[in-house]
């Protein structure tokens, strides 16, 4: 198996998985207070985890976590969960994925901005048509404007914040030990949240407290294969196949949910994916990199 094929594999399997962790999470937000089961899926997921680093040999909190780069990673992952988690909670699930992938025109932008990495002409036009994308979800008219789509906006911010980070993240940090440190900024965004609505449920349903369980596993297993996927082949081949998440979304959205995105957010995610796409692809290719 190619380098990339393998890369593309992991990163649908990533993709498949993170939607499958939101839609269980959303499931179980109906019966168990948010902030209860965030903190208990954090804390599953980290535990699974650190079993994984245990059963490799290496420690569960090496003294890197210290560093700078990752503490300024996991302060900036602590902002996306909170937001993102909101965000599930209040919002639809077709509407939080859509505006999720602006993630990487957000991440082009600020590795222009703050790396100095160099961006033409086609592909700032590309990133403000995916701009005007969002723009069209979020339709910021006076009697129109829906205050609480900042929720999933300000998460995707941090998650593109979070990826920016990750640059100054020692190599010598496997995925399992980056996974735990995730779970952990997680599991004290649970607490956060927890913290201003303290309730316990009502009742204790048995399928709810499985769903938090079953987003723990498909979480711990997306998280590693992202790992995978970004170190295998090249990013210009794999990276587009974060979109696939957009597809899966929607239709356990539809499927489970029963949500109906209307037209307007429909073509303001076409729009994000579409240039989402351009930019990768122009990233990604050396010969391209001031088009």
């Amino acid at each position: 198996m190619s380098p990339n094929l393998r890369g593309s594999l992991f990163m649908v399997l990533s993709m498949c998985a993170f939607a499958a962790e939101d839609a269980f999470l959303k499931y179980a937000f109906q019966d168990i207070p948010r902030g209860m089961a965030f903190t208990l899926f954090g804390l599953v997921a980290m535990s699974i985890c650190a079993l994984m680093s245990l059963r490799a040999g290496e420690a569960v909190f090496p003294a890197s976590f210290l560093s700078r780069g990752l503490l300024v990673r996991s302060g900036i992952e602590l902002i996306g969960r909170l937001f993102y988690t909101l965000s599930l909670a209040f919002v639809s699930l077709s509407l939080t994925s859509v505006i999720l992938q602006a993630t990487p025109l957000v991440v082009t932008l600020g590795a222009a901005l703050l790396f100095g990495e160099k961006v033409g002409p086609r592909r700032w036009i590309a990133m403000l048509i995916g701009f005007a994308g969002v723009l069209l979800i979020l339709r910021p008219a006076p009697g129109v404007f829906e205050p609480l789509v900042i929720l999933p906006v300000i998460g995707m911010l941090g998650f593109a914040g979070r990826d920016l980070a990750t640059r100054a993240s020692p190599p010598s940090v496997s995925g399992r030990q980056l996974g735990t440190l995730g779970f952990l900024v997680v599991t004290t965004a649970g607490l956060v949240i927890w913290a201003f609505d303290p309730r316990l449920p009502t009742a204790w349903p048995p399928l709810s407290f499985g769903a938090v369980a079953c987003a723990a596993i498909v979480g711990t297993i997306a998280y590693n294969s992202l790992t995978v996927a970004m170190r295998s082949g090249e990013i210009s081949v794999v990276a587009p196949f974060r979109y696939s998440r957009l597809l899966v979304a929607l239709v356990i959205a539809y499927m489970v949910f029963g949500e109906r995105p209307d037209t307007l957010t429909l073509v303001g995610g076409a729009l994000i994916v579409a240039t989402g796409l351009f930019t990768l692809l122009r990233s990604g290719n050396p010969t391209r990199e001031a088009v």
